[in-house]
């Protein structure tokens, strides 16, 4: 039988750690602070929210496929119990 070693560690051994500049932070916060501010998002914003999509991955009975639960749980003709 072959043996399988799960255990590895998540850094390199001699990898250096690279510390981002705070320019980028600073730059990073300018755009999304733009892009807030953008005509386009306050539009969105005043938008009122959207419901139509029907709540597929929950539906009231409970089954993702009711078909398909309603012929696991039909016994078979003829099976014994």
């Amino acid at each position: 039988m072959c043996r399988v070693d799960l255990n590895f560690t998540r850094f390199e051994a001699d990898a250096t750690v690279v510390a981002l500049p705070p320019d980028l932070a600073v730059l990073m916060v300018g755009v999304a602070a733009r892009q807030a501010a953008s005509p386009t998002a306050m539009m969105q914003a005043q938008l009122p929210p959207v419901h139509s999509m029907p709540d597929w991955f929950a539906p009231a009975h409970g089954c993702f496929n009711l078909a398909v639960a309603r012929l696991i749980a039909t016994p078979l003709c003829g099976a014994r119990e």
